[in-house]
């Protein structure tokens, strides 16, 4: 198997513990919320986590599936378009890079890139209407599989690398490490842990978390232009 394949997980992980940052600002509200609605008394902490960890899981269910139609797309468009992978690898880097500087706030160009998403959203949001105010962890989770299509560019980003994957089962799990990353900043957030929320939206720390995103996508481009030759 490629060693790149192998790579891809951990690099997948490290992207969205790294961005968790902006999921603060996409999710975190909606986390905090499902907190707030569980009733404080006996049992109060395996409830909250109960509905935290189900809303999640949806969540992140939602990015594998999205993750294997993609591949399923451009997995099909590279075998009628050989030099498909070299363009496909670009776009993941140049992504990368512009959710970096996103994250150190040097510039939000992500923004645009996100408005793609805006057609698709403004369907399936009515849809979340139906499961607020949540009241069981069966609802959190349909909640956060409807969650999941909200647009991010931290999702699209890495959406651009599971594009690069063999098969549509590596791509899923590439998304599954991400959303695995996310986790526990989305965690702390509905635990209402104040200090690791500080942490994450410190300057400092958004500046070291975008270079590195910004690092990861460089590393990707010239693999795009060696592998096009």
């Amino acid at each position: 198997m490629n060693p790149e394949l192998y790579l891809s997980y951990p690099s997948a992980f490290l992207i969205g513990l790294l961005g968790s940052t902006h999921c603060l600002s996409m999710c975190g509200g909606i986390s905090a919320s499902l907190s707030m609605a569980v009733p404080v008394g006996k049992g109060f902490r395996a409830r909250q986590t109960a509905m935290l960890l189900a809303f999640n899981v949806g969540r992140v269910g939602s990015y594998v599936a999205i993750a294997a139609l993609v591949a399923l797309v451009s997995t099909s468009a590279a075998s009628a378009w050989a030099g498909l992978g070299p363009i496909l690898r670009t776009l993941a880097g140049l992504l990368l890079i512009f959710m970096g500087l996103s994250m150190g706030q040097w510039w939000q160009g992500i923004r645009y890139v996100e408005r793609l998403g805006a057609p698709v959203w403004k369907r399936v949001s009515p849809l979340t209407r139906r499961f607020v105010p949540v009241t069981h962890a069966g609802q959190a989770l349909a909640l956060g599989s409807l969650w999941g299509w909200l647009p991010c560019g931290l999702v699209y980003s890495t959406l651009g690398w599971a594009a690069l994957q063999p098969s549509v089962g590596s791509a899923a799990l590439t998304m599954a490490c991400f959303g695995l990353g996310t986790l526990p900043s989305m965690l702390a957030t509905g635990y209402a842990a104040g200090g690791i929320r500080r942490l994450k939206q410190h300057p400092l720390f958004r500046k070291l978390a975008g270079g590195l995103l910004m690092l990861f996508g460089i590393w990707t481009l010239p693999i795009a232009m060696i592998s096009g030759h």
